[in-house]
């Protein structure tokens, strides 16, 4: 892609004036030589179609998609990968042409790659617990089961729901399921991730110590505001934590790199993010 070109890009969602994919989406180009034009545009159900073909038809490269709106955007899409059929949502519009949209979805490697270059965190042959059953674990799910873990336990509020996660990802490795409640009953885990959207009310998940084995580690996959409760609770429980920051700047390289082939440096943006944090 010519540097002189400039790549128009977006992220749809409500709300979304706080994203940090702007920002992000900059730095990478600023890395590879680019010129971005990338715009945080809110919209709703009704309308998200209607906005987000009116970036397609205007030259747009793709776009990234946020809550509420990921469902949608795999509904748009005329062809999709498998880890967004499976969740049957994405994050990531890729616009060939008027009639070949493409949608990924680039969360879960993004959360796998963050969580690699994380102290003592490997993923294979671990005991993994996913907090909440909602589209965001839905989207991480299939990428977290294919680096190895010997269990995904997925507690949440219903069981129903859980089991409906569970047999779209069904093949792919061993998974249990069970409510919140179950957890003190459960063989400590070298990883829980938080995948409910607690944090935005400030609120966090039940977590104890004895929920993990003693180096083990509780990621959540919210950041910012969002991330504090649960990283408060981690600190007065002694739990070592992590935000969702890096997955964050994880699945927008992803994204980057399929809208133009180039891979950005992800860990120096991050570095950057976290500098610039108060």
């Amino acid at each position: 892609m010519a540097s002189e070109q400039k790549l128009k890009l977006a992220v749809f969602g409500n709300p979304v004036a706080h994203s940090l994919s702007p920002r992000i989406h900059r730095l990478f180009a600023g890395q590879c030589g680019l010129d971005v034009d990338y715009r945080a545009i809110e919209a709703n159900r009704e309308s998200f179609p209607a906005l987000v073909a009116r970036l397609a038809a205007g030259g747009g490269r793709g776009c990234n998609i946020t809550v509420p709106l990921k469902h949608e955007a795999w509904k748009l899409a005329a062809r999709s990968s498998e880890c967004a059929t499976r969740a049957r949502a994405a994050n990531t519009l890729v616009f060939n042409d008027a009639e070949d949209w493409y949608a990924d979805s680039t969360d879960g490697n993004g959360l796998v790659n963050h969580l690699e270059t994380l102290p003592g965190c490997a993923l294979a042959g671990s005991r993994l617990c996913l907090i909440g059953a909602g589209g965001a674990a839905a989207s991480v799910l299939g990428a977290l089961l294919e680096a190895g873990p010997d269990i995904v336990f997925i507690a949440n509020r219903t069981r129903d729901r859980a089991a409906e996660v569970v047999d779209a990802h069904s093949g792919l490795g061993v998974m249990r399921i069970g409510t919140n409640q179950d957890l003190a009953s459960c063989e400590p885990f070298d990883l829980i991730i938080n995948a409910t959207s607690l944090g935005h009310d400030g609120d966090a998940p039940a977590l104890e110590p004895a929920w993990l084995k003693p180096d083990g580690l509780c990621y959540d996959m919210n950041y910012g505001g969002a991330a504090d409760p649960l990283r408060r609770l981690c600190q007065e429980k002694g739990i070592r934590y992590s935000d969702g920051l890096g997955m964050l700047v994880g699945q927008a390289a992803l994204s980057f790199t399929l809208w133009t082939g180039m891979t950005p440096d992800a860990q120096a943006v991050l570095e950057i993010l976290r500098r610039d944090q108060p």
